[in-house]
């Protein structure tokens, strides 16, 4: 395997962690937001780095320079490849950005070293190869949001309950995995497990209502960070798809498939911005994995695009929410805000963030989106339509929360609501990217299909190997 020039990947995890130490330090005060910000651009810097450095490689995977970890475990425990490449730099980006529009009126609400340590656990978990570790990883990536809806006296029964399946199922099915020989028959209830682990995680209906009553009960800010990375779809592509056979993908297809209508018309009726938010999130998500499963070089590049522009625009979506209810308190849908006049950059931004999470043409979505209507076409006509149809329920579902809180009335006051220097650099850069993305889409684009092309053979490959397995345990049988 292929080495970079850089030990990348160590640093890259190792400054936010570190920075979780230090900034708990301090506390919760602006000085402790200014240095996170410090540690949280170092890791971006770095996260770029290793990117850069990846594609100068041409191999589809690399190891770290040194590779430390590797000489204790005596295998690669971190590794980039054409999959995660873009996803390390994006989720760091998503990390800073956070960060830095968190205003003073949330300091003491939002938590910036565990922000910083959870930051550190995505970009392991991004960056994962080894199976123990990735299930070790998305275990302990489940008890941030617990300790904080705890420490804000909430309920936690409902996450508690959903997430400790989650883990059950992950261990268990790792378990059967690892320890099922040369036999068939495990891998396969080992793979239904696994899944099963993997949609719960990603919120399919009918086990969704853990996120909604984390939305609610967390801050918004640690609730968009544990999401908006897709965390659940990375496991579904390590765990699930290299021995999951075609069907069972393309039932879990069906079931992401209904669940993003299902969460699409949800959002129709919701009357809490943070619900909305939930709902929309749950669509779009939904929808990549129904490209991630379709398992098709153009349904999975569209998934793969699709994928990239989520966690990018509804990231920033989220953060519009986020700054607005800085200012006013928890947002309701029912009443008109007329906010418009008080904060025009962000209203455009929350116009921009939602349109380019359905493919609005123009945005960084809209390649993405048409190869995934494409991909999914191509196996199941009604699939299509279905994708099309769930999209236009949350265009309908986004201009409507727009008009409730940018527009119906005039709102004047003496506090000003405009934008603060940090949120408009915010707004500034996930704005290139998202125009900038769907401008020039070609290199993205050509990446995913790349990326796309080599995981359908590595996977081609897993399921060869396993039904050779079973042949060989069938012709034994019959021996004996």
């Amino acid at each position: 395997m292929p080495e970079l020039h850089f030990p990348w990947l160590e640093f890259s995890i190792l400054v936010p962690a570190i920075g979780a130490v230090f900034v708990k330090l301090l506390g919760r005060s602006e000085l402790a937001r200014n240095w996170a910000i410090g540690f949280s651009a170092v890791a971006l810097i770095l996260a770029i780095g290793e990117s850069l450095d990846f594609l100068t490689l041409e191999s589809f995977e690399a190891h770290d320079h040194w590779d430390l970890i590797s000489l204790v475990f005596h295998q690669s425990i971190f590794v980039i490849d054409e999959l995660s490449a873009p996803l390390l730099p994006l989720t760091a980006l998503v990390y800073l950005v956070t960060i830095m529009s968190t205003l003073r009126t949330k300091l003491y609400r939002f938590s910036f070293a565990w922000t910083l340590a959870g930051e550190a656990l995505t970009l392991a978990t991004l960056s994962c190869r080894a199976s123990w570790v990735l299930v070790c990883l998305l275990s302990v990536s489940a008890v941030g949001p617990w300790l904080e809806m705890r420490r804000r006296q909430c309920n936690t029964r409902v996450y508690e309950l959903h997430m400790g399946l989650y883990v059950l199922l992950l261990f268990v099915g790792y378990g059967l995995l690892a320890s099922r020989g040369n036999l068939n028959q495990p891998a396969l209830l080992a793979g239904a497990i696994l899944s099963a682990a993997t949609l719960l995680r990603s919120g399919i209906v009918p086990v969704h209502c853990w996120m909604t009553d984390m939305f609610e009960k967390a801050t918004f800010g640690t609730s968009l960070l544990f999401a908006t990375p897709l965390v659940g779809a990375y496991a579904v592509m390590r765990l699930v798809l290299p021995i999951a056979p075609a069907w069972a993908l393309h039932t879990i297809a069906i079931v992401s498939l209904i669940t993003a209508i299902y969460a699409a018309g949800m959002a129709l009726v919701q009357v809490d911005s943070r619900r909305f938010f939930c709902y929309l999130f749950l669509s779009n998500a939904s929808l990549v994995l129904v490209g991630l499963e379709l398992v098709t070089p153009i349904g999975l590049t569209g998934a793969l695009c699709v994928w990239l522009s989520v966690s990018l625009s509804l990231s920033g979506f989220g953060l519009v929410i986020r700054s607005i209810e800085a200012r006013i308190g928890r947002v309701s849908l029912v009443e008109f805000h007329g906010l418009y006049e008080q904060m025009p950059s962000l209203a455009g931004f929350f116009l921009l963030t939602g349109l380019a999470s359905i493919g609005f043409p123009g945005t960084i979505g809209f390649v993405g989106m048409e190869l995934l209507v494409e991909g999914a076409v191509a196996i199941y006509p009604t699939i299509g339509f279905a994708v099309v149809l769930a999209a236009a329920l949350n265009g309908i579902a986004i201009l409507k929360v727009y008009f409730r809180i940018f527009t119906g009335k005039r709102t004047v006051g003496e506090m000003t609501f405009r934008a603060r220097w940090q949120e408009r650099v915010a707004v500034l850069v996930l704005s290139l990217l998202i125009i900038g993305g769907g401008i020039a889409p070609q290199l993205g684009v050509q990446s995913r299909f790349h990326a796309a092309q080599e995981l359908g053979e590595h996977r081609d490959a897993s399921v060869l190997v396993i039904e050779q397995n079973s042949a060989a345990e069938t012709t034994a049988a019959e021996n004996q």
